[in-house]
This record gives structure tokens, C-alpha cells and sequence, in this order.
């Protein structure tokens, strides 16, 4: 299992691009092999995840923005099977 720090950032891998697909109404990963919808909280965590700010703030920020508490979990849910999908790493 990949162990993610909430003190590290993250950021798309090489390779990926996340955009919005206006076909599919969503935002999207897109890699030579294919592409992933993402659905609407992936994606709100996966685009603060630009490489320069730390997992713990994105946290706070996403908490702070819909006005929820105890993320965390989810939070590093999605991120460890992000990177364990090669979409996202560790900058």
C-alpha cells in the first residue's frame, strides 16, 4: 500500500493532463492510454493538487469550502489510489 504524507504535495503525473471535457460534462484525466471521469469531489480534490501545496492544507481548503469537517480520510482515500494509479505524485 502506498503510504501518503499529508505534509507532501501532489501534483498530476507526467504524462497526465486533468481538464474539463465539455463531451463528457466533467472534469477528466487524460493519459496516452485512455482517459478517467472524474466525479464531482474527485475532482474538486485532484485540482487542488497542483504540486505546491500540501496535502494538509488542500484538506483544510476543501473543509473550509463546503463547510464540512473529518475529510482527512476520504481525502487520503482518493489520493492513495491516485497515486497507486500513476495520476498523481509526490513534487
Amino acid at each position: 500500500m502506498t503510504e501518503i504524507d499529508r505534509e507532501a504535495c501532489y501534483g498530476v503525473a507526467p504524462g497526465h493532463r486533468m481538464q474539463w471535457e465539455e463531451a463528457q460534462q466533467a472534469w477528466v484525466i487524460l493519459y496516452p492510454e485512455g482517459m478517467v471521469k472524474l466525479n464531482d469531489s474527485a475532482s474538486e480534490t485532484l485540482r487542488r493538487c497542483d504540486g505546491s501545496t500540501p496535502l494538509s492544507a488542500v484538506i483544510s481548503d476543501l473543509e473550509r469550502t463546503f463547510g464540512e469537517t473529518g475529510l482527512e480520510p476520504d481525502v487520503l482515500e482518493l489520493v492513495t489510489a491516485a497515486v497507486q494509479q500513476g495520476w498523481l505524485v509526490r513534487r
